[in-house]
């Protein structure tokens, strides 16, 4: 996010990103929460009426995919109007050598297919691709759809105090 590599994330951090889209700048609030099983209760306060979230796994770890699955699904359980980009991360380690892939790419692929949503592979230590994946959120979170989500679950605050619930999850 910001050009230059960083040791891992522990707990969460934000980062405000803003990007250029054509004369507007559009500025992304970022939670990174690790995805981190210790940290899983506290997640949702990170997600909660998310518009977009980046769910990461690395492209040399098999077991991180799957801890990506759960968050992907995670998210449609809780933030229906939540747009999914799946990112695989450390395409510098699989470049140096391709024996390091645990993921095949067309299984990642199919993957973010059935989901609906986006796929990248990244590096946050070169930044290939990294600014590329944010241009694409800002440019999908500026078209007319993805905007219309954010104001049409926008709140009137001169209506009366009772005229609103909110819940972020739904447990059936």
């Amino acid at each position: 996010m910001k050009s230059f590599f960083t040791e891992n994330t522990i707990g969460a951090a934000f980062v405000a990103k803003p990007i250029q889209v054509g004369d507007k700048v559009i500025t992304l609030g970022i939670w990174d929460t690790a995805g981190s099983e210790r940290y899983e209760a506290m997640s949702r306060i990170y997600y909660r009426g998310a518009r977009a979230a980046v769910v990461c796994y690395d492209l040399t770890d098999s077991s991180s995919f799957q801890r990506a699955k759960f968050w992907v699904k995670e998210l449609q359980n809780c933030e229906e109007l939540c747009k999914i980009y799946l990112c695989g991360t450390k395409s510098d380690v699989i470049e140096g050598d391709r024996s390091l892939r645990q993921i095949d790419y067309h299984d990642a692929q199919d993957f973010t297919e059935e989901i609906g949503a986006q796929y990248f592979e990244t590096s946050s230590k070169t930044g290939k691709n990294v600014d590329e994946l944010f241009q694409k959120v800002a440019e999908d979170y500026n078209s007319t759809a993805f905007q219309f989500m954010t104001e049409e679950t926008g709140v009137d605050l001169g209506q009366k105090k009772d005229s609103y619930f909110y819940t972020c999850c739904h447990n059936n």
